[in-house]
């Protein structure tokens, strides 16, 4: 790759610039462009998912500076193809600092540096660290349930997001997703003598939304279900499904407990605030990244936003760091309405080591807009249009006038796709396509139509002419035109997606079984890699 201008570093070097960013002396983005199902089987501890099949679409949001240093990564020389090609369209879309890690995982692996499997490790491994450093009480399955049989005075409250609540969740649980916790508890168990008990799929979410609740000072008892959900199922104990209770408009004496919970924690974790006139000399600033993070509730920030925040619930900003922030050392502005779900995440991303945050102290004075948030997608307005509607397909494959390549995640697909599409990956469809009957139209869709446009533009360089069905897969389902489940025919493998244990389609108890074991075993194994900085604040 030298002939194209990039630069390959040895794995000590790359150690050194990953050591300087999380010491916050530098900035780096350090990108495996692999899909995400393979980066999960091994990886750096602080690299960012940036999948080359859809890099357009998540990387102005990842990493928003272009002049910002970039590391790219992947599995081994095999794949300096795939690292050639991400960082041509990096380059294309003018970043401007790009390097790459000389042998990938293999040669850092080699180098007797430390190589992590899973997703959102930094995070998961943060709150082993945090269980581990402040013996966060825990309770197990059995005895949770043994309470609410013997109708004892308790609530359970679960941390995830509605979407994961919905699917399966804990008898009697209510879903305040980890951010609201201290600011909703005080309405939901206002009895001290209540026990509180803080649950969510596996152990990351309960130790983090449990030790809030205990940094916020409630004066309830609070423990972590041990292991959530899946410590749930395994302890033979029945899970409920479809259920959306939730948490009710905070009241005025709610609210002045949750202020005072706040105030407790920007006192004990030094959590800094800032005005807007400060925050715009900062996005002004080239020489640094700024991320906007917006922690309140996906429906609060659609109705009204900071313009240039993204929509980052707190619980899962925690839970995903590197899903949101794609910048080592940046500078991140927390953001919410009155400073208590930002207090709250900003004192989690200060322990785990960011050295730049800082709460927006009043965001009524910022520009608003409303709305869901819009990624700029470089390449998009010069991408194929989606001109063809599901009615003219529906016709088309009944008159078997048709191919239809489905680019939705796996899971989705799975879940629910066009009769007949087989699921395949942009990177390699140029290649799949090359060798595929060309008797009949090309049509390409996913969950929506962005995906296809991009990928159409990529058959069109190419020489390749494939159609683009307006609306995707969502339109489809919406004209009312049937759905099939499954795999069938696929053209890559589904390793585009990293599958949780409650994923799979038998929801394995051993994968689960394994899955914790994985998270607990996170303690030892960021000891050995050394680049974290968390912090303990006795």
């Amino acid at each position: 790759m030298a002939e194209m201008g990039i630069k390959g570093l040895p794995a000590a070097a790359v150690r050194k610039a990953v050591l300087d960013a999380v010491s916050g002396d530098a900035e780096l983005a350090l990108l495996d462009v692999r899909e995400t199902g393979t980066f999960g089987d091994n990886h750096l501890l602080h690299a960012r998912t940036l999948p080359l099949s859809r890099l357009e679409l998540l990387v102005d949001d990842l990493v928003p500076r272009k002049t910002v240093p970039i590391i790219l990564c992947a599995y081994d020389s095999g794949d300096d193809d795939l690292v050639a090609r991400a960082a041509t369209r990096l380059a294309d879309i003018g970043y401007t600092d790009i390097a790459y890690l000389q042998g990938g995982v293999v040669a850092w692996g080699e180098a007797g540096f430390e190589v992590f499997s899973g997703v959102n490790v930094p995070s998961k491994a943060f709150g082993e660290f945090v269980e581990h450093t402040y013996d966060t009480p825990r309770m197990p399955a059995s005895d949770v349930q043994a309470m609410i049989d013997a109708g004892e005075n308790m609530v359970v409250l679960d941390s995830r997001p509605m979407d994961e609540y919905l699917a399966m969740s804990i008898p009697t649980g209510i879903d305040v997703p980890g951010a609201e916790l201290a600011l909703r508890v005080h309405d939901l168990a206002p009895d001290p003598s209540t026990t509180v008990v803080v649950n969510c799929a596996g152990r990351t979410r309960s130790i983090i939304g449990c030790q809030s609740l205990i940094n916020a000072g409630i004066p309830n008892r609070v423990v972590a279900l041990e292991n959530g959900t899946m410590g749930w199922h395994l302890a033979g104990l029945t899970l409920d499904r479809g259920q959306s209770r939730t948490y009710d408009e905070t009241s005025a004496e709610g609210q002045a407990k949750a202020d005072a919970a706040a105030a407790r924690v920007r006192d004990r974790f030094g959590v800094a605030s800032v005005d807007w006139a400060t925050v715009t000399s900062w996005l002004d600033d080239g020489g640094r990244t700024t991320y906007l993070l917006d922690v309140r509730a996906p429906s609060e920030y659609i109705a009204g936003h900071v313009a240039g925040a993204k929509s980052s619930p707190g619980g899962q900003l925690v839970q995903g760091t590197d899903k949101y922030v794609g910048v080592l050392g940046a500078r991140l502005v927390i953001i919410d309405d009155n400073g208590v779900r930002a207090t709250m995440t900003a004192s989690w991303l200060v322990q785990m080591g960011w050295h730049d945050v800082h709460v927006l102290g009043n965001a009524d004075a910022a520009p608003q807009t409303t709305g869901p948030h819009a990624p700029h997608i470089p390449g998009l307005d010069a991408a194929p249009g989606a001109d063809l509607p599901p009615t003219t397909l529906n016709a088309m494959l009944k008159a078997d006038e048709a191919l239809v390549i489905d680019l939705a995640d796996s899971i989705r697909h799975r879940a629910g796709h066009i009769p007949g599409s087989r699921f395949a990956t942009r990177a390699n469809l140029a290649r799949h396509v090359a060798g595929l009957p060309g008797d009949k139209t090309l049509v390409l869709t996913a969950a929506d139509d962005v995906l296809s446009r991009m990928a159409a533009a990529d058959l069109a360089a190419a020489g390749i002419t494939a159609r683009v069905l307006a609306g995707g897969n969502t339109a489809w389902a919406a004209d009312g035109f049937p759905l099939e489940s499954g795999f069938e025919n696929n053209l890559d493998p589904s390793k585009d997606v990293w599958y949780r244990p409650y994923d799979m389609d038998d929801s394995d108890e051993g994968a689960m079984k394994q899955y914790l074991s994985w998270e607990i075993d996170l303690v030892k194994q960021i000891e050995r890699d050394g680049t974290t900085n968390f912090r303990s604040f006795q």
